[in-house]
């Protein structure tokens, strides 16, 4: 569990490299920022209250949220004799989650959380104020995803006394965090993007990724990392962490290639950040899939939310919002997705025990994935709008047009991604060049600005 709690931490730093290769370079290191700072500010406040108001006991019957102070700044899990003395018979009392050290599954659980909050990052690129990003982050990860979680993932008498309602009394399926996870910020990301709006010469001007071997360094990390995601789900080794592991490497192989066809068959030719996106949307929908579904079901569930995820980029032109990175169109898609398809695709011999419509089971799974992933959305998407809306009259969002067009690095950071200082007359290089690849000159691939 170490190991995975590792592996999901490595993640977020994965994000910074996959969003900071797809912005333009005078971006870059605002954005790999917004995704290292929620890792300080999160990992703080989860150790305040966050973990308390997630898997402490339920306040009520209702299973909404968990009582803030019951395990705050971790007391009562500290407890224990971590270094037994055998001769003087020292007992070992260490508060224990299954088979594992309750410290364990703090530390793990926290990465969730971190990396929930970096993923909104992607929907405001180059526009939104860094101090007013921290601000948000805090208030929406303490009553936006600490809640939210505590619905999908706190089972009743795991960690605390009663939990979540959507994992107890609703019974839906959400092994690695398809709705509290994905749905949750890619709907966060929606609102916040209306919200916030659009980027200066957008969607007239293209906006290119300046550095696609970073975006594919990035997904590899990613790959890597999310199988700590889901196999470390598991909270322990053995069949059922071995299945989400599998499960999680076909899902993914199969979503890159869908992605890889669908833009074939739509532009012409295949693009390295579609692979990677590709990649990405396989993780994101196999996420709470990977124990109800057979590795058939996988690449099933990879390759169908891969094609979706590839033609819903493109929504943002046809209905005018800025989402920077697509974080809508691969983790709200793709989550929703992902989520649904387990009504479908479930089998009673996979670990979760639950046969879907395409099993013989009907249509019960579907319609509790339904009412899981909507409850999500919707929670999400309306707090997230008055959270949003409240910083903008107070203390405002959004940088000047001025500094929006001499680059948020600069005016919000001091500092540059690249040095180009050296460069002489003639060479014709340029900061924001996307001319990585003969690709990112001729063609900007869908998830960077070319309207579907």
């Amino acid at each position: 569990m170490l190991t995975a709690t590792a592996l999901v931490l490595l993640m977020t730093p994965g994000l910074a490299l996959f969003y900071g290769g797809m912005v333009r370079s005078k971006s870059v290191l605002n954005m790999m920022m917004m995704s290292f700072a929620s890792m300080g500010l999160v990992g703080v406040l989860w150790v305040l209250y966050g973990y308390s108001m997630t898997f402490g006991t339920s306040v009520g019957d209702a299973g909404i949220v968990a009582d803030p102070l019951q395990f705050a700044g971790l007391q009562g899990l500290t407890a224990g004799t971590y270094l037994a003395d055998a001769e003087a018979g020292t007992e070992v009392a260490v508060p224990l989650v299954g088979t594992i050290p309750s410290l364990v599954f703090v530390g793990f659980q926290a990465t969730f959380a971190i990396i929930t909050v970096a993923l909104i990052s992607g929907a405001v690129a180059d526009r939104m104020k860094f101090g007013s990003w921290l601000v948000f982050a805090g208030i929406w990860v303490s009553i936006v995803y600490f809640p939210v979680a505590h619905w999908v993932f706190n089972f009743d008498d795991v960690t605390a006394g009663a939990g979540g309602w959507i994992a107890n009394d609703l019974a839906a399926i959400d092994f690695a965090g398809g709705t509290a996870v994905h749905i949750n910020a890619g709907i966060a990301a929606l609102v916040l993007a209306i919200v916030l709006g659009k980027r200066r010469g957008w969607p007239r001007e293209p906006m290119r990724p300046h550095n696609l071997p970073l975006v594919m360094l990035g997904a590899a990390l990613l790959w890597f990392g999310w199988f700590g995601f889901n196999a470390g789900s598991a909270v322990g080794s053995g069949a059922i962490a071995g299945f989400a592991f599998l499960n999680t490497i076909v899902a993914t192989a199969a979503a890159m290639i869908a992605w890889l066809l669908v833009e074939r068959f739509r532009d012409g030719h295949p693009t390295s950040l579609g692979a990677a996106s590709g990649v990405v949307a396989g993780l994101v929908a196999i996420t709470p899939a990977c124990s109800s579904v057979s590795p058939l079901g996988a690449i099933a569930v990879g390759a169908i939310a891969s094609v979706l995820c590839a033609l819903a980029v493109g929504l943002k032109f046809r209905f005018g919002f800025d989402d920077s990175l697509d974080v809508v169109g691969v983790h709200l898609v793709g989550g929703l997705a992902g989520t649904l398809l387990i009504g479908f695709f479930a089998t009673a011999d996979s670990p979760a025990g639950v046969a879907g419509l395409f099993y013989g089971g009907g249509a019960d799974q579907l319609w509790r994935q339904a009412v899981g992933a909507f409850a999500v959305l919707a929670y999400s998407g309306i707090v997230t709008a008055i959270i949003a809306f409240a910083l903008k009259f107070s203390i405002g969002l959004r940088i000047s047009d001025e500094d929006e067009a001499t680059g948020i690095d600069e005016t919000e950071h001091a500092e540059s991604g690249y040095d180009f200082s050296t460069l002489r007359g003639g060479s014709g290089l340029r900061p924001s060049a996307g001319a990585s690849t003969q690709s990112a000159r001729d063609h900007e691939p869908a998830t960077a600005g070319q309207e579907v």
